[in-house]
């Protein structure tokens, strides 16, 4: 890096610091504790909690400026942007733990409140004497550390709340309010900082403001203007609105959903003052981020819908492709998106993120989780477990307390192509997941069904980190599964808003569940033949987007789902009337997969090129041109009989029909190859 470019980041960096000075009033008690701990108090831990925009994160920079200025060394750690495990934490905060005179920041610790047991227990016992650790969340500790006596002199909380009027206005004064502006702007923001600065910057500079002003969402825009700056254009104010609908903005993801130099806009993004910068990406305040995403919604709703619809392919793209341990983190991303929707199971539980962890089962874990099965359901369940797990235990994933390593539960989720009478006798949930399914719409050759199984301690249902897991796992599993017919989840008394939950997901409880013992487990299933993980995704927030129908056709209804012989049955039927659109419309090939992908077209034209195309393709091989020669002469030249398209051919009758049914045969099994594995698939029917 050159000289200059050095001298011009100090000079920014130097602006920055400037004025966020200027905008940090109070906070003399937080402040004088610190400086207690920093030159030699007993307090080895100082923990900070307050609700979002409080000034925790600009309390925790006066901290830092403090320990530098007391020759202390400064480390900093951010719970928005690390992993929530034992050795990412580790990794981050390392230099504490070398170093008696360093002092580590922890921000945003709310995001990895489950490592809260861990650091306790763990980490901060190996601290020197003489380091200090600040933790900054918007939750208070938990009451572990006042039940354990060692603490009572190591540990400071601090609850961080409003400012007090004088210092309310003091801030005020730093941003240059008039006086007449000063009541209706604290009776707007109070004492919160953050709403007090957002304020004030708009009220500064509202020449008509007077002792009546109040915001509205007139105000709102405009204080987004004011924060930041003059927008160079459209796309940048679009870049913006990305920012704050994603939970963490890359170069990759601009470039997913606004296509038009998304390096320059990154970069523009990345240096506004309410944008943070992180490994992962760039993501704005909280506050800030609300504030943008209600501005939209209000102004531009359509706008809005298109924006998301853009992000949310992308992220889907990304759960698709995800390596194995990041699959829960890309299903959050993606499902962060729907954070809005009251109907769905709350997306980001973050406050016990990083309290447990996903594994892979191993050889040695098939005794402990026998245990844990029994304990939590019973000798037969804990029965059927160990069957499954000598069975399948590549299908098992266990979730451990970071904190000990214990194991609270498991999970299967079981890949069965075809009914074993061994796996019907050992387990009536599978049992019945397979009665069901035969009685229903039997599999197709290559497919299969699944069936997910959880064994959970009861001090880990209802609302815990567990579930948040498991609900990350499942609906991984169910959309990066190919060739999946059907998926069946059995749950041992299901509450009613849970039972609410599933139905909304198009995941219908059956009656008459199997039972185990004197228990009965409900099974809640879902075709994804019929509706695909696409059409899935797409039904779970319609608040915000147009009637489904009109936005995606045919992909909006449920998909037929056709044997292999009522398939051909239909192609020969298409065959037949190729130029009559209306009984193509008919067709229950109109409502299949084959003709779904192809959603932006009137299914019944979709469904004659597709037929044309298969047609088309018997040219392709030699020893098939025959065959397409009969195929074409009958069905695409408007011959009216059969026998007047062998004469045209120059064929005996029964050489040009023995043509002509190959023919048939090979434009079903072509379709047929589509239906099963998308019309993208390569496929050379056997000659």
């Amino acid at each position: 890096m050159s000289p200059g470019i050095d001298n011009k980041s100090e000079f920014l960096g130097g602006r920055l610091q400037a004025a966020r000075e200027q905008a940090f009033v109070g906070r003399g008690e937080e402040l004088a504790v610190f400086t207690t701990a920093l030159y030699g108090g007993r307090c080895s831990v100082l923990y900070v909690h307050g609700p979002g925009g409080i000034g925790k994160s600009a309390l925790l920079r006066r901290f830092a400026r403090r320990a530098a200025a007391a020759g202390r060394s400064v480390a900093r750690v951010d719970g928005r942007t690390l992993e929530p495990s034992p050795e990412a934490f580790e990794a981050e905060a390392e230099p504490i733990l070398r170093n008696e005179q360093a002092v580590l920041l922890v921000d945003t610790f709310e995001r990895i409140q489950g490592l809260e047991g861990w650091l306790r227990e763990r980490f901060l016992p190996r601290l020197r004497v003489g380091a200090l650790m600040v933790i900054a969340s918007r939750f208070p500790p938990d009451m572990q550390w006042q039940a354990d006596l060692g603490w009572s002199g190591a540990l400071e909380v601090m609850s961080l709340r409003d400012l007090p009027p004088g210092d309310a206005k003091e801030l005020m004064d730093s941003c240059g309010v008039a006086d007449e502006l000063r009541e209706p702007l604290l009776a707007f923001a109070g004492g919160h900082p953050l709403a007090l600065l957002l304020g004030a910057a708009v009220a500064v500079k509202d020449g008509g403001a007077s002792r009546r002003w109040t915001p509205n969402q007139d105000v709102v825009a405009t204080l987004l203007d004011q924060l930041v700056g003059e927008v160079p254009s459209a796309a940048h104010r679009h870049a913006l609105e990305i920012c704050a609908h994603a939970y963490m903005t890359t170069e990759e993801l601009l470039r997913a959903a606004l296509p038009e130099d998304p390096g320059t806009l990154f970069g523009w993004l990345r240096r506004l003052p309410f944008v943070e910068s992180s490994s992962l990406g760039l993501y704005p305040h909280d506050v800030v981020r609300e504030v943008l995403e209600a501005d939209l919604r209000w102004r531009d709703p359509q706008g809005y819908a298109a924006m998301h619809d853009r992000i949310h392919a992308h992220l889907t793209e990304k759960v698709r492709t995800a390596a194995g341990p990041s699959v829960l983190s890309a299903v959050a991303a993606l499902f962060y998106l729907h954070r809005d929707n009251e109907a769905m199971v709350d997306p980001h539980s973050w406050y016990d993120e990083g309290e447990v962890q996903e594994d892979v089962m191993r050889a040695e874990d098939v005794g402990t989780l026998r245990r844990l099965a029994n304990t939590a359901e019973g000798e037969l369940s804990a029965a059927n477990a160990d069957f499954w797990m000598r069975r399948q235990p590549e299908a098992f994933r266990i979730y451990r307390r970071t904190e000990t390593g214990e194991p609270v539960a498991f999970y299967a989720w079981l890949r069965l192509p075809e009914p074993d009478e061994a796996e019907l006798a050992a387990d009536p949930i599978v049992a019945a997941a397979w009665a069901h399914a035969r009685a229903s719409a039997p599999l197709r050759d290559g497919e299969y069904l699944a069936v997910g199984r959880s064994w959970i301690l009861p001090s880990y249902r209802g609302n815990s980190p567990v579930m948040d897991l498991l609900q990350w796992r499942v609906i991984g599993n169910c959309l990066r599964s190919e060739r999946m017919a059907w998926s069946y989840l059995a749950i041992r008394r299901p509450s009613p808003g849970r039972v609410h939950c599933f139905r909304y997901h198009d995941m219908h409880d059956l009656p008459g569940g199997p039972q185990l013992q004197d228990e009965t487990y409900t099974l809640f299933v879902h075709d994804w033949r019929a509706v695909p993980p696409r059409t899935w995704l797409e039904r779970l927030n319609p608040s915000w987007a147009p009637d489904p129908h009109e936005r995606n056709g045919v992909m909006a209804g449920r998909l037929v789902v056709l044997s292999q012989e009522e398939f051909a049955e239909a192609i020969r039927k298409a065959l037949r009337h190729l130029s009559r659109m209306n009984v193509l419309a008919e067709s229950p090939l109109a409502r299949s997969r084959l003709v779904a992908e192809h959603a932006e077209q009137d299914p019944a034209k979709a469904l004659r090129e597709l037929v044309e195309q298969a047609i088309e393709a018997l040219r392709e091989d030699p020893r098939s041109v025959k065959f397409h020669r009969a195929i074409a002469a009958t069905y695409l030249h408007g011959v009216p009989t059969q026998e007047l398209a062998a004469q045209r051919l120059g064929l005996p009758f029964t050489t040009y029909r023995r043509h002509l049914v190959s023919g048939i045969e090979r434009v079903c099994a072509d379709l047929w190859h589509r239906e099963l594995y998308g019309t993208g698939a390569a496929h050379s029917p056997a000659r």
